[in-house]
C-alpha cells in the first residue's frame, strides 16, 4: 500500500498514543518536495527534539529520512520501518547510552529493541557478545592514526577467493625501493640509521607493508608519482577484488573511508565518506544501504564494549569485525614490520 502523508500521520498518532515513552513525540516534519525539505533544514533542524529528523515523501510513497542538510539516512516504503526509525531518532535524541536506548525501545516493542541492538532494519535475533579486547585488535591503531602516526594512509587489499596478494610485490607496484624489498628491510632497520635521525627526516618518504588475516596492508604518507593506469592494470593481474583506504589529515580534521569492491566504490552514492559522521549511538551510513553491514558492526561494538567511548576505536573495531581489517601491533611496536623508502627518494 502506498504511504501518504495522512496515512503516516495517523499511523504515528496511534503508535505514539499507545506508549508512554512516545506520547509527547510528534510526527517529524514531512516535506513533499526538495524545496520544502531544504527550507525546513535551513530554519528548524538544529536543536529539534526528534534529533533533527525530517521526512521527505515521494510521489510513489517512498519515505526518505534526513538528518541535517542533504543527508539522507534512510529510504523505505515499509510503514513499520518508518515508525521504528522515527521512534529510534526520538529516543536516541534524548541522550543515554546505546544500552539505555535499546532498553527504552524494548519497552515500546520487543522487536524494536532487538532491531536497535542489531543495528539494521530487520530483526537479526540475539547476537553473541564479542568477548575480546578491541585494543588488542585493529582498534589499537585508531588514536595514533588520528594524529597521522604511524602513517597518513592505511591501505588494505584483498584478493578474490583462492588467491593472496604478495605484500612485497604490492609495495614494489606502489614505488618502494626494490633493493630494500629484496633485502627484507624492517622498520627497525630504517629507524636504526644514524641513531634514528635519518629516518626522522625521511619518515614521510617511507612505507610499511605486510599481511594480516586475508588482507595485505600498505601504510604510507604520500605515494610517489607514477603511472596510475599501469598500476591499475597490475592490480587487476594480482586478482585484487577489494580495497580499503583510511586517510587522515589531522590538521584539517578530515578522516575518510574509501571502500572499493569489484572495481566500484561502495558508498550508496554519498561520495567521500567521513568518519566524523559517526556519532556515538547513531548509525553513520544509509540504513539498509550498501554499508549497512558497518552500521550493524558499529552498533555491536557500542553494546559489547561500553568501556570504549572513543568513536574512532569503536569504528576501527567495527571494521575488524565486519571486514576483517587488522594490523600486527607487536610487529609495529618492535619494529619487525617490513618497510622501505620510495625508490629514487
Amino acid at each position: 500500500m502506498k504511504i501518504t502523508k495522512a496515512m503516516l500521520a495517523e499511523a504515528w498518532r496511534r503508535t505514539a498514543a499507545g506508549h508512554e515513552l512516545l506520547d509527547t513525540v510528534g510526527l517529524p516534519p514531512v516535506a513533499l518536495s526538495a524545496d520544502e525539505l531544504e527550507a525546513w533544514e535551513a530554519e528548524e533542524a538544529e536543536g529539534a527534539e526528534d534529533g533533527g529528523l525530517c521526512l521527505l515523501l515521494d510521489e510513489d510513497g517512498t519515505v526518505r529520512g534526513h538528518h541535517g542538510p542533504y543527508r539522507e539516512i534512510f529510504a523505505t516504503r515499509d510503514l513499520d520501518q518508518v515508525l521504528y526509525l522515527i521512534a529510534e531518532a526520538a529516543v536516541s535524541g534524548r541522550g543515554g547510552s546505546p544500552e539505555e536506548v535499546a532498553g527504552a525501545l524494548e519497552l515500546i516493542d520487543p522487536v524494536w529493541g532487538r532491531r536497535f541492538r542489531g543495528g539494521g532494519l530487520d530483526d537479526p535475533g540475539t547476537a553473541g557478545a564479542c568477548g575480546r579486547d578491541p585494543l588488542e585488535g585493529f582498534a589499537w591503531i585508531a588514536k595514533r592514526w588520528k594524529a597521522q602516526d604511524p602513517y597518513t594512509t592505511l591501505a588494505f587489499f584483498r584478493a578474490e577467493p583462492g588467491r593472496t596478494v604478495d605484500p612485497g610485490r604490492l609495495a614494489l607496484l606502489y614505488g618502494a625501493d626494490p633493493a630494500q624489498i629484496a633485502a627484507g628491510t624492517r622498520l627497525k632497520d630504517l629507524e636504526a640509521a644514524d641513531n634514528g635521525r635519518a629516518h626522522g627526516d625521511r619518515a614521510w618518504e617511507s612505507c610499511c607493508f605486510g599481511r594480516a588475516g586475508e588482507w595485505t596492508f600498505l601504510l604510507y604518507h604520500e605515494t610517489p608519482p607514477g603511472d596510475f593506469a599501469e598500476r591499475e592494470k597490475v592490480i587487476a593481474e594480482l586478482g585484487i577484488r577489494e580495497r580499503v583506504w583510511l586517510s587522515a589529515t589531522s590538521a584539517k580534521a578530515i578522516y575518510t573511508l574509501d571502500y572499493l569492491r569489484d572495481g566500484r566504490r561502495v558508498d550508496d552514492g554519498w561520495g567521500m565518506l567521513e568518519l566524523l559522521w559517526y556519532e556515538y549511538g547513531r548509525a553513520p551510513y544509509l540504513r539498509g544501504g550498501e554499508l549497512d553491514f558497518l552500521n550493524r558492526a558499529v552498533r555491536r561494538a557500542e553494546l559489547d564494549h561500553p568501556e570504549l567511548t572513543d568513536t574512532y576505536e569503536l569504528y576501527f573495531h567495527a571494521l575488524e569485525e565486519s571486514l576483517g581489517l587488522r594490523l600486527p601491533r607487536r610487529d609495529f611496536e618492535e619494529g619487525e614490520v617490513r618497510a622501505a623508502y620510495w625508490a629514487g627518494e
